[in-house]
């Protein structure tokens, strides 16, 4: 996209936005507004999806996709969308399904490439969102330890003839609270249990770590952010007296063998595009790679082991790069209301605050490899990709790595506004509890406890004025 093309584009956008805004029946903001980045219309930059939006706002391509990936892209994109089945079969690319599993395609849990929640109701099965389980404890790696009859996954699905491992059960507790101006507010603290486990005892320090699954689109942009920003940002020991320290999380990596910077899932604990698909091909779906060549199954798992599969491994290594090449290339989506007064005067909130400490704005990338499109671009993904202490409220009790349980990375921003329309829910957090941006500040604590109790003690135009900023991106 030329820099003509772009002055055009982000004019018409804006004066569109400001009108909406103008007529919105927002409630008024006293607060300066925050200066305008003529930038962060493209969050993604030169490989922003500018053409598509409503419910298939995620699903784009890069922009500035090469011809020489396109192909590769569409392969990627249909076995990450179609879904798996049980070996033998006469469709050999796509069997050796489970033979435990919790869902029987990527895109079972992230739909539309979006973002999965917790059940709704008490009789909804866990689609979109799983179980991590285990002893907490960390292994020779510091990896988690799993569970020694069930793993470090709850599998509640399975293919015929094996029994699923059980059934993931949540529950709801009210908590009320009120504003700094009396306004009264209730939070939802959840409750987890696994009903009729089918393979004996689960440990009796079990711990549960709830996860739904996030948005995949921008993976390749955040994986091409130089490891020297992040040692930027990193501040473990709080030199700064600000209050914040971000830890950069650092994991084994099989393909290597070595111990590398962690980036991606709820506690950065892949440190690849290519690993978390290949770590989520097996534990989700029971599909095997040469990353990960052996069924996910315990030695109490008989009819596990014995199962038919569908390949040694089950999906090749040719396919698994396609895979790896979408997940890399998923455009994030253009912005909207990005210059409004009122976005930019949550935008100033929202750094006043303190949120901006961890929700770093930009980033530069780096080369990656040979994907020229997310390589050199100026984005907007609002993380610092680091662990933050996040208070006992939202711990899980269970280490992974160098994160411990109230340890979760800084979850990008970005595409937040298109979850209600590109999945049709709010839920936010790492376990979906939140029923909105308020709620999701709220449950802050720990390092965030400050930012979260400056957005708590605001009035109530300053508190819709910077939900509305998040909003927008």
């Amino acid at each position: 996209m030329t820099s003509e093309v772009r002055s055009i584009a982000a004019l018409a956008l804006g004066i569109a936005c400001s009108a909406l805004a103008a007529c919105s029946g927002a409630p008024e903001v006293h607060q300066p507004p925050a200066a305008l980045d003529r930038n962060e219309w493209l969050p993604g930059g030169d490989a922003t999806n500018t053409l598509l939006l409503g419910a298939n706002a995620f699903t784009m391509p890069a922009a500035n996709i090469s011809a020489d990936h396109e192909p590769s892209f569409y392969t990627g994109n249909s076995f990450f969308n179609q879904s798996w089945v049980q070996a033998p079969s006469s469709t050999q690319v796509r069997d050796g399904l489970g033979p435990l599993l919790n869902a029987r395609s990527c895109a079972a849990c992230h739909f539309k490439d979006g973002r999965g929640r917790p059940p709704l109701a008490d009789d909804e099965q866990f689609l979109s969102m799983l179980l991590r389980i285990g002893l907490p404890d960390r292994g020779a790696h510091g990896e988690p330890l799993p569970d020694p009859n069930y793993g470090d996954q709850l599998q509640p699905f399975s293919i015929d003839g094996v029994p699923a491992e059980g059934a993931p059960k949540v529950s709801y507790r009210e908590v009320a609270g009120s504003y700094g101006d009396g306004t009264a507010f209730s939070l939802l603290e959840p409750s987890y249990a696994i009903e009729a486990p089918a393979y004996g005892p689960l440990d009796p320090k079990l711990v549960i770590s709830p996860r739904v699954a996030p948005a995949v689109s921008g993976l390749g942009l955040l994986e091409a952010i130089p490891a020297e920003r992040l040692e930027q940002l990193a501040d473990p020991d709080d030199a700064d007296g600000d209050g914040i320290s971000g830890r950069i999380q650092r994991v084994w990596d099989q393909a290597s063998g070595a111990i590398v910077i962690g980036r991606f899932g709820w506690k950065a604990e892949q440190p690849s595009v290519r690993k978390q698909s290949a770590g989520a091909f097996l534990g989700d779906i029971g599909i095997t790679t040469s990353l990960f060549p052996a069924q996910n199954c315990t030695p109490l798992e008989l009819d596990c082991e014995q199962a038919m599969v569908g390949g040694t491994p089950e999906i090749s290594d040719e396919l698994l790069d396609k895979v790896e090449l979408y997940g890399r290339l998923l455009a994030v989506p253009v912005r909207e209301h990005w210059d409004s007064a009122n976005v930019l005067a949550g935008k100033r909130l929202f750094q006043t605050a303190g949120c901006a400490s961890c929700h770093v704005p930009s980033h530069q990338t780096g080369e990656l490899g040979t994907l020229s499109e997310v390589s050199g671009q100026l984005i907007y993904p609002y993380t610092d990709l680091l662990l933050h202490d996040m208070g006992p409220a939202l711990s899980d009790q269970r280490p992974s790595f160098e994160a411990d349980g109230a340890e979760w990375r800084t979850a990008p921003l970005w595409g937040l506004r298109l979850y209600r329309t590109v999945n049709r829910h709010d839920r936010l957090l790492h376990d979906g509890r939140a029923r909105g941006v308020a709620e999701a500040i709220l449950w802050h604590g720990g390092e965030a406890q400050a930012a979260r109790d400056a957005f708590a003690a605001m009035n109530g135009g300053d508190r819709a004025a910077l939900i509305g900023f998040v909003e927008s991106l």
